[in-house]
C-alpha cells in the first residue's frame, strides 16, 4: 500500500498578539475599554455562540482548543479574572488576524 498524503499535524500556535498588546489595534482596545459587553457580543458572534458567552474563561478555552493554542483552563480563568478587558481584546485581535489570514 502506498501512502500518498500525510496526515495534517497542527503544531500548537500561541495567540497572535500578547495579552498587553492593546496598541496593536486601537479600535478593539477602545471598544474593550468603553463598551466591554459590546466586545463580548462581537466575540461570541464571531464564534457562533450566545452573546452572554462572549466574555470569560469558557469562550477563551473553547477558542484555544479550536485553534490549538497552548494553555490551560486554570490560566484562562486567571487571565480573565485579573484582566478581563485585556483578555477579551487579545481574543478579538486574534480572531481578526485569523480571519484576515483565512484560518478562522
Amino acid at each position: 500500500m502506498e501512502i500518498t498524503t500525510q496526515p495534517k499535524v497542527f503544531a500548537p500556535k500561541d495567540f497572535q498578539t500578547g495579552l498587553l498588546s492593546c496598541c496593536d489595534d486601537i479600535s478593539i482596545c477602545c471598544c474593550g475599554m468603553f463598551c466591554l459587553p459590546c466586545l463580548g457580543c462581537s466575540i461570541a458572534s464571531d464564534m457562533n455562540e450566545c452573546c452572554a458567552c462572549g466574555l470569560g474563561m469558557p469562550i477563551r478555552s473553547v477558542y484555544r482548543t479550536r485553534y490549538n493554542v497552548p494553555g490551560s483552563m486554570c490560566k484562562d480563568f486567571l487571565v480573565n479574572y485579573f484582566c478581563m478587558t485585556c483578555a477579551a481584546c487579545q481574543l478579538k485581535r486574534d480572531i481578526k488576524i485569523r480571519k484576515r489570514t483565512g484560518e478562522f
